[in-house]
């Protein structure tokens, strides 16, 4: 483009996951205007979601809240919460996007107060704890949200319910006519971080994650370890509440499968082995057995995995189960054969957690045409203008995401600078 004085500085970031975040603050504070886009009313992504996370199995608390604060203070950051990217026409240096907001029903001047929770009487599946249980119908996000507003259920909006709802607002920030409104906005590049989504547990039929009540996927098992999440942190059996006594991981669920997904997910080895320890940590006369294709550990994570190794009550067999099926007292009974030993078994557990891999959130639903370019499994392929920070681009852990998120922003920069 000839005409320089025709193209924006401003960089639009689409994701509000850690890599969203890291890249607009970053891209900040070099001195450039971010337009950070957000589909849910939260910042933070899967990461908020966590209990502990890699390398050092820190809350999600002492990463994000640090990311937080340099949110709050940049005069360059507009956060869009609440909001998806319509359409994306242009090119570098000129893209003009169209953006949607979905009505929160509550508006900047909420503080956090609680009063609309204490009048909501119906209640909405939780989706911070993954439908693992409910809230009123006016919430907060999660403890940890920012924006620290309430959210209500559109549900409510009509009712009597709602009106008590919005009385019981004592600085008037419950609206309850809010509609979906969309804007446009003219960016000098757009950074894809849009991150992903755990792989349906319900197309894993010969799982029985559908009907057998203590099969759980590896992000529920998270949630249900957290302090803030379902059971205060209470690993138990979500069938009685009692804990379990006998637990089995299953690797791969659904990943390095041509029937699913057909490549690795880099973390849930990983991940699992995080599962293990929470349980041996919590439940000291509980077993885990862990069933797995190949344990894939990379760099110094491999010690992680030796530890578990170390320990009497943890297992590991190499199978990858075939199926899953209901005892007679209703638990699950895990059957396949050991790839070492060629034994057939049949295995009853407490509790088995399926590893269940990352979906591209983007590419998900079918690969919109206006994003970017794809590769073959959904993710963003990251070459020519296209930009992509963390998961978007494939699958990574919580620190190759800053990693890649922070190239992103330098990629962003110098595309609105050339």
């Amino acid at each position: 483009m000839s005409d320089t004085t025709s193209r924006s500085r401003t960089i639009m970031v689409v994701g509000g996951g850690i890599a969203g975040i890291t890249a607009a603050v970053e891209a900040a504070e070099a001195g450039h205007d971010v337009v950070l886009i957000e589909k849910s009313p939260t910042l933070g992504g899967r990461v908020a979601q966590m209990n502990r996370y890699f390398p050092k199995l820190c809350h999600p608390t002492c990463g994000l809240e640090i990311n937080y604060q340099r949110i709050r203070k940049s005069k360059r950051i507009s956060v869009f919460t609440m909001s998806t990217v319509a359409n994306v026409a242009g090119g570098p240096g000129a893209y003009k996007v169209s953006v949607k907001t979905a009505p929160r029903l509550v508006t900047p001047a909420c503080t956090a107060c609680g009063d609309c929770a204490k009048a909501a009487t119906s209640e909405v599946a939780n989706p911070h704890n993954y439908g693992m249980d409910t809230v009123k119908s006016a919430y907060l996000p999660h403890t940890m949200a920012f924006p620290m507003r309430y959210v209500i259920d559109p549900s409510v909006a009509g009712t009597p319910e709602g009106e008590a709802i919005k009385a019981a607002c004592k600085v008037g920030a419950v609206d309850l006519d809010q509609k979906e409104e969309t804007f446009e906005l003219e960016v000098g590049a757009v950074v894809w971080a849009t991150g992903w989504r755990p792989y349906p547990a319900e197309n894993l039929t010969a799982y029985r994650w559908s009907d057998i009540d203590d099969v759980l996927t590896n992000v529920e098992f998270e949630r249900l370890a957290s302090v803030d999440g379902p059971t205060k942190g209470r690993i138990v059996k979500p069938s009685n509440g009692e804990a379990p006594k006998k637990v089995a991981l299953i690797q791969c669920a659904g990943s390095r499968d041509l029937n699913h997904l057909a490549y690795c997910s880099r973390i849930c080895c990983l991940a699992s082995m995080k599962h293990a320890a929470y349980v041996r940590e919590q439940l000291a006369d509980a077993t885990v057995d862990v069933y797995y294709i190949d344990i894939r550990a990379h760099d110094k994570l491999e010690s992680f995995v030796q530890r578990l190794k170390r320990d009497p009550q943890v297992r590991f067999i190499k199978s990858k189960p075939a199926r899953i099926e209901r005892s007679e007292a209703g638990g699950p009974v895990v059957c396949g054969e050991n790839t070492l030993t060629r034994e057939i078994y049949a295995e009853p557990y407490d509790m088995v957690v399926l590893a269940t891999g990352m979906q591209a959130s983007l590419g998900a639903d079918g690969k919109p045409s206006f994003a970017a370019d794809f590769d073959d499994y959904g993710f963003v392929f990251a070459e020519g203008e296209s930009i992509a920070a963390g998961v978007a681009s494939g699958p990574l852990d919580v620190s190759m995401s800053v990693q890649s998120a922070t190239a992103a922003a330098l990629k962003a920069i110098r595309a609105v600078t050339a």
